[in-house]
């Protein structure tokens, strides 16, 4: 009998201990740690993750870019201890030619782009990319937005993360292209 009820306070114990935050909460207090709640579990409340599910094609400059998008919920934080709702996303691009330049869709969950969380107004969301060749700066952050008078259409933007070249990069691109808007139409 003492064992049962030690189980069952251990598990009223453990479920006020963890806290459940909105995406939107951790977005709008991200910039500033200390005004951040206390959580374990960053939960896409309002559903702002589902517009962006689904796959996406456009084109820039000859090349064409497929990006298939899904949402999970409760995705174990590596490092941490708290858990996330977030996109997760894999790309393809090819050339004019319909030659395959980059693909990723083959590779886990883990190993895809994951989603990093919203921007503080809450207009684009960040998802991490690595185009593989992270010793010239091909790693980053795409910034994918979608307006609400058209929500069949998304913007992506990609901006390199690290500013430190292992190698020669003369005459080096990214593999997403730096600073230019991609216009991509949900199929």
């Amino acid at each position: 009998m003492k064992n049962i009820f030690f189980i069952i306070l251990t598990i009223f114990t453990t479920a006020l201990n963890a806290q459940i935050v909105s995406l939107e909460t951790l977005a709008q207090c991200h910039s500033n740690n200390q005004t951040c709640p206390s959580y374990t579990y960053v939960k896409d409340i309002n559903g702002l993750l589902n517009k962006y599910a689904g796959t996406w094609k456009g084109s820039l400059d000859g090349k064409t870019y497929e990006i298939n998008i899904i949402k999970k919920e409760n995705v174990p934080i590596e490092f941490s201890n708290t858990t996330w709702d977030m996109l997760i996303g894999r790309v393809k691009i090819t050339d004019s030619n319909g030659s395959v330049l980059f693909n990723n869709f083959n590779k886990t969950d883990n190993d895809a782009s994951l989603g990093y969380n919203f921007q503080k107004d809450l207009k684009l969301y960040l998802m991490n990319f690595s185009g593989g060749k992270s010793g010239c700066i091909d790693i980053g952050f795409m910034y994918m937005g979608i307006k609400p008078e058209t929500p069949n259409k998304m913007t992506i933007n990609f901006h390199p993360d690290y500013d430190i070249v292992t190698q020669d990069c003369s005459n080096f691109k990214t593999t997403m292209p730096t600073n230019n808007i991609i216009h991509l139409t949900k199929q």
